[in-house]
């Protein structure tokens, strides 16, 4: 039964990620379309909008990156001290 959760738990992680780095770039295209067609302005204001979704989406990329190297570096140390206390 742990190998459910665990693949459970994987999917639903992989699932909020991929959401998460779609997000931004959507937005701001939305965004690119409403300014386009609400004051008239030229299709160029769309390069713009993709290209501050993609910083958004990296920024997301880089603070989950943070995230998971500081959770190996807490479970290394936790195995450290663990595998101390054995010997």
């Amino acid at each position: 039964m742990k190998y459910w959760t665990d693949i459970l738990r994987n999917i639903t992680a992989l699932t909020q990620f991929g959401l998460s780095l779609i997000t931004p770039l959507l937005l701001c295209l939305g965004l690119s379309w409403w300014v386009s067609s609400r004051w008239s302005v030229g299709a160029w204001v769309y390069i713009p909008g993709f290209f501050f979704g993609m910083g958004g989406s990296a920024m997301v990329a880089y603070k989950l990156y943070l995230t998971v190297i500081k959770k190996d570096k807490k479970e290394k140390k936790k195995h450290k001290i663990s595998f101390n206390r054995h010997s």
